[in-house]
This record gives C-alpha cells, structure tokens and sequence, in this order.
C-alpha cells in the first residue's frame, strides 16, 4: 500500500495521497487580512497549488469542508468560492461556524479529491 505524504510538519502533513485519492489538510491564509473574501481567495490558491502538485485540480474535488469564524461571512466566502469552483464538477460541501485556531483566521478550508 503507497501513501504519499507532502509538507510534513511535526504535528500534521499538508496533503496525503493514498491510492488515486488526495486529502488536504484545512487550508487558512498565509497573509491573513480582515475579509473574509480576500483569505479564501488566497486559500483557494493554495488548494490549486496543493492539487497540482498531487497531479489533480478543482474539477476533481469530491468533497470540501468550510470552517468559518463567523456565519454571517457565509455571503463574502461564497462570492470567491462561486467564481473558483468548477461549475460542472462541484463537489460534496459543508459549511460551519467554527473557532479557529487563531483569531486572525476567518476561514479554513479542507478537500478531497481524485487524482
């Protein structure tokens, strides 16, 4: 059995491939700003990067799980989600309200894909 991991730190692995499937880890924003658009811009980015490098894209998702400091944000959050996702290839989705690990984040996002 083949699992590859990517980006290994001491508590997690950014991405994990096993057989043609890819996981990632919640993605946040490497600059975090005050909008909640412009963070899950810049992590939609990172997952494009992240499944690249796996030998995957969007349009392979096959679930994603959104974590968002405040709900109300759910409106800002899906205007970037919306003009990124594959519009024939969307996947699986929940969104929650969620604490993050710092304050500076208002967005996490975790997928899955196929490879």
């Amino acid at each position: 059995m083949s699992i590859q991991r990517f980006h290994i730190g001491p508590r997690m692995s950014q991405m994990v491939v096993h057989k043609d499937t890819v996981y990632l880890a919640g993605q946040v924003a490497d600059e975090p700003t005050p909008d909640v658009e412009r963070q899950t811009i810049q992590i939609l980015a990172q997952i494009d990067a992240l499944l690249a490098e796996a030998g995957s894209d969007k349009s392979k998702l096959l679930s994603a799980t959104i974590y968002l400091a405040d709900i109300a944000s759910f409106g800002a959050m899906n205007k970037a989600w919306d003009a990124w996702v594959d519009p024939a290839n969307p996947p699986a989705r929940a969104t929650v309200e969620a604490k993050l690990a710092a304050p500076q984040y208002l967005v996490e996002i975790q997928v899955t894909a196929a490879k």
